[in-house]
């Protein structure tokens, strides 16, 4: 069996970033497993622009955002594997995968970083009746046809949900020439990013249908309409207000859910909310030399911040090689008043040397309202915000310096002005 000090576990910017914190923190002995056929996952097929404004200060296309990491790990002379698929994770840190050029093989690890990143919720687990006729798509899937392969799912479009990939895609299928009827949204406010909204479907003038959801999906061999209906409070369909939008395509862009069946597989506890694991202010989760990031951890709205976030994780990773004690989790986290969940879930006071950074993502939209911290029913931070969404993700530093063992729970909030 093959020995390494560290695995990383998906070669998109999570994995990419860990890997090179890890590296210039001192770890000789890593290697990246990437299932693909090259390194840079997701943002291969991202080629709009917005990448990088926070990391780079610039705005780059989600492949150059890709090869600026890709250019580091290989001068680095990081070594990764492509066509590489990762097929267990025991909680004793050995992997079991398998490639074409190698075969099945397993490899024992000193620490796993787990980076592989998440994947679209399905037409399956939406309930929507009809046949399964050609022409229903998820967004990510008809945006690898269209910007990778260079083929057009097709050419009239409705677009069921409005997420980010969602919104990029209305606009890209309006760009190639589709007819895109609108974006319909189950929830009463949107679950993409502003900009997005404004980029993507004002300026083509293209319709966001609030509280409304397909009902059914009309065509046996091949789609040729949708009917849309709106939806109550209950977030059921109010009888009388279908109607139909003749189309021969649905994206269906309704959610993103972390890739984690082999934190599953090694008895890593997952969150319930996010769906990724839970981690203490290291990002290492219930299983120790176990560390996740990126949107195998959270689902996030910017690629920097998980670039940020691998960051930190490949640090960490580093640090427990060179002190593999267990530490014990004291201090835990819970959402407030408007607040869905935290990452991290616990801290380990002994250990916490600098700021610590919060992610949070809030229930509902929420106007003129204050972002709170308690520490045990005291409030120690009270930061004003115009306006905070679901698609936006907020985050607080809290200072090492309140952070004492003494401290049980902290409590993160919105409350307002």
């Amino acid at each position: 069996m093959e020995y390494h000090d560290l695995l990383i576990l998906g070669g998109g910017p999570a994995g990419l970033a860990a890997a090179l914190a890890a590296r210039e923190a001192g770890v000789e002995d890593l290697v990246i497993l990437e299932r693909d056929r090259e390194l840079g996952g997701i943002l291969n097929q991202c080629i709009h622009n917005g990448f990088g404004l926070h990391t780079f200060q610039e705005e780059l296309t989600g492949p150059e955002y890709a090869g600026r990491f890709i250019d580091r790990v290989n001068a680095a002379q990081i070594p990764y594997r492509l066509d590489t698929m990762v097929l267990d994770l025991s909680a004793d840190r050995i992997v079991t995968a398998v490639s074409p050029r190698d075969g099945l093989y397993q490899i024992r690890a000193g620490a796993v970083i787990l980076a592989m990143g998440c994947r679209e919720r399905p037409r399956g687990a939406l309930n929507i009746s009809g046949f399964r006729p050609a022409g229903v798509w998820s967004a990510g899937t008809a945006q690898r046809l269209v910007n990778l392969e260079g083929r057009m799912p097709g050419r009239e479009v409705v677009i069921l949900g409005s997420g980010d990939i969602g919104l990029i895609m209305a606009r890209r299928m309006t760009l190639e020439g589709a007819k895109v009827h609108c974006v319909a949204e189950l929830l009463p406010y949107s679950g993409g990013l502003k900009r997005n909204i404004v980029q993507c479907l004002d300026d083509f003038n293209i319709p966001l249908l609030l509280r409304h959801t397909v009902v059914e999906i009309q065509g046996r061999e091949r789609v040729t309409g949708v009917v849309l209906a709106q939806v109550g409070p209950d977030r059921k369909p109010i009888p009388g207000t279908e109607k139909q939008y003749p189309c021969d395509t649905l994206l269906l862009s309704c959610g993103l859910i972390p890739e984690n069946e082999l934190s599953r597989a090694a008895g890593v506890p997952l969150d319930l909310v996010t769906g990724g694991p839970q981690v203490d202010q290291r990002l290492q989760t219930g299983v120790p030399g176990v560390f996740a990031c990126g949107n195998v951890l959270h689902v996030h709205d910017l690629v920097d911040y998980v670039s940020q976030e691998a960051t930190q994780a490949g640090r960490c990773a580093a640090e427990f090689l060179r002190d593999a004690e267990p530490q014990g989790r004291e201090t835990f986290l819970k959402p407030g008043d408007g607040v869905r969940y935290t990452v991290p879930q616990s801290l380990a006071p002994a250990l916490i040397q600098e700021p610590v950074t919060v992610r949070f993502r809030v229930g509902a939209v929420r106007k003129n309202c204050y972002v709170s911290v308690w520490l045990d029913g005291v409030r120690v931070l009270h930061k004003k915000r115009p306006v905070v969404a679901p698609g936006e993700m907020e985050q607080v530093r809290l200072d090492p310096a309140l952070l004492t063992p003494a401290v049980k729970t902290i409590t993160i909030g919105l409350e307002d002005a």
